[in-house]
């Protein structure tokens, strides 16, 4: 099996830990891991934000990039979304608008192949037991993207229920949306921040020591508001704590 990371754009620029946590991960399960260096965005914010047809040519171009992998894994759970559930609509869009299926044909083959991470854990690879090693409290946040798109269900909570020393607490309203949203915190910043100050106090209300969650982009939001109240605790990609073991462990 031929797989690549697609890190996305929020991992590249300020977490790569996370892509290298990735790396670290995969690599102990025996999967090999190519990073395709042409590789760019995958036009998510272009699209959320309306600008439908500036988001083809970098639709277009993750395809030249990944065609030719059997599975391409992301830590993100909203570019994973992005690939799986709107590039077929890109394709439809061109398709109504007279401009053929040439689009439709471009993006087909990377639709299917595009996994979060943790859907590659336990779908492909079949695992929910990685060898992690965390002795952290943690409550996880299913992102909106993750349960309303992808469908990830408990997977991510299997896999951090078999970390070894990982004590996993219940997150009140955990299928609330944290505000994030990308421009949606820019456009409607006051609500994004009230949003976000009701899910750092319900994470605060379990006495986790670490929010977790598998998109970054949720994380940041909700880092920079628990970092401004001065909360104790502190956000953690799933992909940092499923890489984590006693030789090289993560905080």
């Amino acid at each position: 099996m031929r797989v690549a990371l697609f890190l996305t754009c929020v991992n590249d620029t300020l977490y790569p830990d996370t892509g290298r946590a990735v790396v670290r991960l995969l690599n102990r399960l025996g999967v090999d891991v190519d990073f395709p260096l042409a590789q760019t965005c995958c036009g998510q914010a272009h699209y959320n934000t309306g600008y439908r047809h500036e988001t083809e040519p970098l639709a277009r171009h993750f395809a030249e990039v990944f065609g030719e992998y059997d599975a391409i894994v992301t830590p993100s759970g909203s570019c994973a979304a992005m690939v799986r559930e709107l590039y077929p609509k890109l394709g439809e869009r061109a398709r109504a608008e007279g401009r053929g299926e040439e689009l439709a044909d471009v993006l087909a083959p990377v639709v299917p192949k595009t996994y979060e991470l943790t859907e590659f854990l336990v779908d492909v690879l079949g695992v929910t037991d990685v060898g992690a090693v965390y002795p952290h409290k943690v409550t996880y946040h299913p992102t909106c993207h993750g349960l309303r798109s992808l469908g990830l269900g408990d997977r991510p909570r299997r896999l951090l229920e078999a970390v070894r020393g990982l004590e996993l607490v219940e997150l009140p309203g955990a299928d609330e949306c944290c505000g994030f949203g990308g421009t949606f915190a820019v456009k409607n910043a006051g609500v994004s921040a009230a949003m976000g100050a009701d899910k750092m106090r319900n994470a605060e209300s379990t006495g986790a020591e670490v929010l977790c969650a598998a998109d970054n982009s949720c994380l940041m939001h909700l880092g920079g508001t628990m970092s401004r109240a001065g909360s104790p605790v502190r956000p953690v990609h799933i992909a940092e704590i499923l890489a984590s073991t006693e030789e090289e462990p993560t905080r």
